[in-house]
């Protein structure tokens, strides 16, 4: 049975996952400026991500590698149109536009996500939760600087990719939730990161990517994003979605530009604006509001796989 303790877990591992998102965003932005494409950066950061856990797993707890053949098409889709076209449409934005855009326009995935849990799952959000959902985008957007952005002067295939970036966060999200009912977290991450990983090295050559000259300062930021900004990130997020389900996580992974905020303040002595303060203090606002709230949710995927006597692997 869920317990307040897992609730709070749940808002604690979503936290994480943005704040080592946060981090990774900058170092991204490096290496594209150093002469790596956005291509070649999914391609290894995927690859590397999905190496590591798969031979963690095989070494502390093979069960976790076990799948129905019923499932390899569901986890075929999460790992290319979810997690690859993820990573793929935002490192894309952010070598295209600003990356304060990049992180705006992706996070409209909370709102489509929540409209998605209404329309399709019937659930009925609660004022607080609507409260929340609101106050963490109003935030994000003060953040980011949204209200000095001149977005439609940008670069268009760069805004279209950072919409395309939101919707399949919502995709990754809620397909992901849906796994999670019959896997554990970091099964449903270990398929969708090895088939998006397959797809890649198909679709991008491996001579291309892998065997690219790169220098060791690149190597270090390249491995670096495949652990911190990939791996880790993206199971803790599942953690999460686990726990409190993809509406609340989402919601409280807008902490990812609060943190690559006082990134540029603490490196690069960059002064935060009065907006830009309020806008982290809306969105820190917002998830303390969900985590007093505390609801457990009988929906999450947590629950469904303890009632269904499925154990640690399902």
């Amino acid at each position: 049975m869920a317990t307040g303790t897992d609730v709070y877990k749940g808002y604690l591992f979503a936290i994480l996952a943005a704040v080592l998102w946060g981090i990774s965003g900058p170092a991204a932005k490096f290496l594209f400026q150093s002469g790596v494409t956005p291509f070649q950066l999914v391609q290894l950061r995927m690859t590397i991500a999905a190496g590591t856990l798969f031979l963690w797993l095989l070494i502390r707890d093979r069960s976790l590698l076990k799948i129905d053949r019923s499932d390899i098409v569901y986890f075929a889709l999460l790992g290319t149109f979810g997690l690859a076209a993820l990573q793929f449409t935002y490192l894309f934005t952010i070598s295209k536009i600003q990356v304060a855009a990049a992180i705006l326009l992706q996070y409209m995935a909370p709102g489509l996500i929540a409209v998605h849990a209404v329309i399709f799952f019937g659930d009925r959000l609660a004022g607080w939760t609507l409260a929340a959902l609101f106050g963490s985008f109003a935030g994000c957007y003060l953040i980011v600087g949204g209200y000095s952005l001149e977005l439609l002067s940008m670069n268009r295939v760069g805004i279209a990719s950072g919409v395309l970036s939101a919707v399949a966060f919502t995709w990754y999200s809620i397909h992901g939730e849906h796994g999670m009912r019959r896997y554990n977290p970091w099964t449903v991450l270990a398929y969708a990161l090895g088939f998006g990983a397959i797809g890649w090295n198909v679709a991008y050559s491996p001579m291309k990517g892998l065997f690219h000259g790169y220098s060791p300062i690149q190597w270090a930021g390249i491995f670096y994003i495949g652990i911190m900004g990939t791996l880790f990130p993206f199971g803790l997020y599942l953690e999460g979605v686990s726990r409190i389900r993809s509406t609340r996580a989402s919601i409280t992974a807008t902490l990812e530009p609060i943190t690559a905020g006082v990134i540029s303040w603490v490196f690069l002595h960059e002064i935060l604006a009065p907006l830009q303060l309020f806008g982290a203090v809306l969105v820190i606002g917002s998830i303390v509001v969900l985590q007093l709230r505390h609801e457990i949710d009988e929906k999450t995927p947590a629950l469904i796989r303890a009632r269904s006597g499925h154990g640690p692997r399902r």
